[in-house]
Order: structure tokens, then sequence, then C-alpha cells
């Protein structure tokens, strides 16, 4: 019955067309959460709020980066300098041009050193030297398993000891712009984002940058629980490894930017994002002739994980992914299975950052709207050069513009209260 009625009906750009419209509702729907009756029965896309220009505003930006940043650190030192050759700006941060950073693990670490401020209102590290940064200290960020309480409170003191040096008594609300960095709470059994938004709100939901990064990279096989509070004492949550949580936050990132419309007014849609997410790259088969361990199997599931999570908005955007979504990833290695030495190497320096370089010279593979998976056209680096380039005209198209695209949450130094400010 299926092939008489496929052979009654011919192909068309209409019949094309809403299948898409038909896919893009299901997936707004059951990824991003919308529940407008008149929205996914009729197709007609919910009106614009008061006031939007029918030109629109802009896009909001989106850095999204998977739970091991050193691959993602070379993308980004890459993105900085291709943003400061085509700017003119050779002072041009990452956070200059992104609206929204999520970062989970490593990357999450990675986030916050790009995006929180230092004394002289300038980010704490360039991309540049995030990457150098977490390259040489990973042996004191990502330790080695083993058993013992003493071996576990040396490994997270250790950790705690270098991010309260990087970060001193920052806390969430001494971002320059909105970041996301989850971990997994034991005590409630679900995942916790650690969310700019919220500390704003309430001290109850502020929390210490150094423990954040301490909470998204607490490995449970290293270094096991670790239990906080936030600036107020009021809330406790006993967190382990974002990575295990949400080893890609990319979802998490639009979901916010979607429902947060006091700092994103006109932002109804993810045609109205450009989005890059990076990844922490997929490893071959590995060796078949023994048997998987635990940690295996987290890292499967973990690249299953983001995987799917990259599928799903990739089907999400649609026709648009191709100017709107850039997912960088890189195949054939991870640089979670390299072993660590105990002691500082400048030869694993250099190798990990040339595992950064094999990456942007890859072409990884991408997912495509009714058509499964493909070789991507571009290596990774000419992507990024590519979406360097669409992130400057958003720049330059904002001078223009009497609408804000963002309107950005202030705090005031050490209290609750919040202003706002527009770009």
């Amino acid at each position: 019955m299926a092939t008489v009625l496929a052979a009654q009906i011919e192909p068309s750009f209409d019949a094309d067309k809403l299948s898409y419209e038909i896919f893009s509702i299901l997936e707004s729907k059951f990824l991003f959460g919308y529940d407008d009756p008149k929205f996914f029965l009729t197709g007609t896309p919910p009106e614009f709020p008061a006031g939007k220009p029918k030109s629109g505003s802009g896009k909001v930006r989106i850095l999204s980066i998977d739970s091991d940043g050193i691959l993602a650190g070379k993308s980004l030192a890459h993105l900085e300098e291709s943003l400061r050759r085509r700017s003119g700006n050779s002072d041009a941060r990452i956070s200059d041009f992104f609206d929204v950073a999520a970062g989970s693990g490593t990357g999450g670490i990675l986030a916050a050193m790009l995006f929180t401020k230092g004394k002289d209102g300038w980010p704490l590290f360039t991309s540049e030297e995030a990457l150098r940064f977490l390259a040489e200290n990973r042996r004191k960020i990502i330790s080695p398993a083993g058993n013992g309480i003493f071996r576990r409170i040396f490994r997270t003191s250790r950790s705690d000891k270098i991010f309260r040096r990087i970060f001193s008594e920052n806390t969430l609300k001494d971002t320059i712009k909105p970041l996301l960095i989850p971990c997994y709470d034991l005590s409630t059994g679900a995942p916790f984002l650690f969310s700019r938004a919220d500390a704003l709100e309430t001290d109850g939901y502020d929390f210490k940058m150094s423990e954040v990064c301490v909470a998204t990279s607490a490995d449970p096989y290293a270094v096991g629980a670790v239990e906080m509070r936030s600036v107020d004492k009021r809330t406790k949550i006993v967190a382990v490894d974002g990575g295990i949580a949400m080893s890609n936050p990319t979802v998490a990132a639009i979901t916010h930017v979607l429902n947060n419309k006091h700092e994103f007014p006109f932002c109804d849609s993810v045609e109205d994002l450009l989005v890059v997410s990076l990844g922490n790259g997929e490893s071959d088969s590995g060796r078949r002739d023994r048997r998987p361990s635990a940690g295996d199997f987290v890292r499967i599931a973990g690249e299953g994980v983001s995987d799917m999570v990259d599928q799903a908005v990739s089907m999400a955007f649609g026709h648009s992914a191709t100017s709107n979504y850039v997912r960088i990833q890189a195949n054939g290695f991870n640089t979670g299975k390299l072993p660590i030495s105990k002691k500082k190497n400048s030869s694993e320096t250099k190798r990990l950052v040339g595992m950064g370089d094999e990456m942007l010279s890859q072409k990884n593979v991408e997912s495509v709207l009714f058509r499964g998976k493909k070789i991507a056209e571009k290596t990774n680096a000419e992507k990024l050069d590519w979406f360097a380039g669409e992130l400057i005209k958003e720049h330059e198209r904002r001078k223009l513009s009497i609408f804000p695209t963002v309107v950005f949450k202030q705090a005031t130094p050490r209290t609750s209260s919040a202003t706002t400010s527009s770009c």
C-alpha cells in the first residue's frame, strides 16, 4: 500500500517544504521544549514580541565546548587569531564575539578562563594562553585513577589550589558574558547547571569560579565527588564530572537562550542563532583483544551522547545548519586516552598541541538533514575561518542597528542587585 501511494505522489518543492516544516516543528517541540498548540498544529511560527523589527534583530552567538577542552583550545586559538586578522584588532578576544558560552568538564574550565574578568576588566586568558595552560597543567587537572581516600583528597586539594590561584575570589557573577557549566549532583541524582543568569538572580546560585571548575572536572574514578556550597552557603551540591552529566552542552546553551527573554528578547528560533560546537575528539575502535574497562564504557557512552546531541541539533537547524551551526570534531584520536605523566613534560605538551594541529587539518563527519552523515567539504580550520567571517558580520551589523540583540544583566560588585546593558 505504501508503495502504491508513493507512486501516486510525485516529489515536489512544496512537498519537500512541508516535510521540512513538519520536521522542524517536531524538533522544536521535543528538543527545545516549545509547547504552543497553535504552532504545533498549524505550523504557524509564533508571533514576534512587540517591537521586533520585521527584518530581524541579528543573531545570538553561542560557543559550546565538549568535556575535553584540549582540542577545543586549539580550535579557539585558531578562531581568535582569525578574528583578530579579519577585524584588524590585535587585542580582540573570543568573548568579544560571543554572547553565551557553555563548557563541560575541561571544556568548562576553558570557557571559565576565557570569560571570567580579570582586575583590568579583560578576560583572564587569551585562547592561546588558555591552551598552553591546559596542556602544561593536564597532569594536575586530570589525575590518573587510583584508590585510597588520602590520594583522592590530595588530588582534589591540588586542583582546587591551582584554580584558586587563577580565579581568586571571582564568582559566576564576575563573568563577562552569560556562562553555563554543568556537573552531576549526587545529592539530587540529577545534572546541575552553574549559570551566570541564575547567580545574578540570587546568591543561592552563585558559586566561586574555582569551585565550579573543580566540580565540572571531578573525575569520579580519580577524586570522587566534591562537596561545595554557594556563596551564601544556602545551596549544597555533591558534584562529579560535568562530562558525565552533559558531555556536549550545546542543547543546554540553545535552550537557555531561547527561554531567556530578558537577555535575548528577540531570539525566537534556531534561525536567530549562530552556534559553534567544539568536540573533544572521537577515538577509533581501539583494541579488540581485551575486555573494555569501566572507564572505556564511560568514554564510549560520552562519545555516543555527544554525537546524538550533534545529530539532534543539526536536524533542528534543518537547512539553515550550513549557515548557522558549525561542529568541529577530530576523528581517530581522543586526548582523554593519552597517558598522563607524573612530571611536567614539555614533549607531552608539544604532542597535545600537535594533535590540535592535526585536528584542524581534518575533514570531519557532519550530519545532513534527512541524509544521514557525510564527510565535510571543508577542513576544520576552513570552517573556523568561515565562521569567524560570520561573527565579524554580526559584530559590525550591531554597530548600525537600533535594536539590541542582547540585553545583558550586570551585577553590582558583590551584591545581588542587577542592572542591564544592551548590545
